[in-house]
């Protein structure tokens, strides 16, 4: 099997489900991860993911090979994501607040820090959650997430460090790591 990514677009176009299957398999793992960590919820990030790779497979034939299929994708999956957090906004907000509980402080203090970290993102501004995830989890340099994102690489640098510094002041706030700490 090749290990070339145009060949495998090639021969999905051909018709060829193996290639297409491949596809899929190679770039799972990444779709899933951006769309979990923006999301926040192991369901929707699935259903996500899927659509991802419907709508990449229907556009294949428009993926330009000078540029990286994987920064593409990303970029598929990332408005679908953009598109799911919007139409959350317009959902009625719950009535009711968990850390309003009498017992909130203590369950924080044993929440593991991987939680915490996951609560901090999600309450990142859209642009900064994604720079931060494709740069940290997905391992993108800035000129792919600058590709991915449609922005200047400075702007992406931007977005990274304000995450990192918005995810430390969350962690400090809730108690998990230090007031000195440099936790991110």
């Amino acid at each position: 099997m090749p290990d070339d990514v145009s060949e495998l677009v090639r021969r999905s176009l051909s018709g060829e489900e193996s290639a297409t299957t491949e596809l899929v398999d190679r770039f799972r793992g990444h779709v899933f991860g951006l769309c979990y960590r923006m999301l926040g919820h192991r369901q929707d990030a699935e259903d996500v993911a899927q659509e991802s790779f419907v709508r990449a497979m229907r556009s294949l034939a428009n993926w330009d090979s000078q540029r990286g299929f994987l920064p593409w994708l990303l970029a598929i999956a990332g408005n679908r994501c953009r598109t799911v957090l919007a139409a959350r906004r317009r959902l009625p907000k719950p009535s009711c607040e968990v850390e309003a509980l009498p017992d909130a402080r203590s369950f924080r203090r044993e929440r593991h820090l991987g939680e915490e970290v996951a609560l901090a993102l999600g309450r990142l501004r859209y642009e900064y959650r994604q720079a931060f995830v494709l740069f940290h989890e997905q391992e993108l340099t800035y000129a792919e997430i600058a590709d991915v994102l449609g922005c200047p690489v400075g702007t992406v640098k931007t977005w990274v460090h304000r995450a990192r510094r918005e995810l430390a002041d969350h962690l400090r706030r809730r108690g998990v790591v230090e007031e000195s700490s440099d936790a991110v």
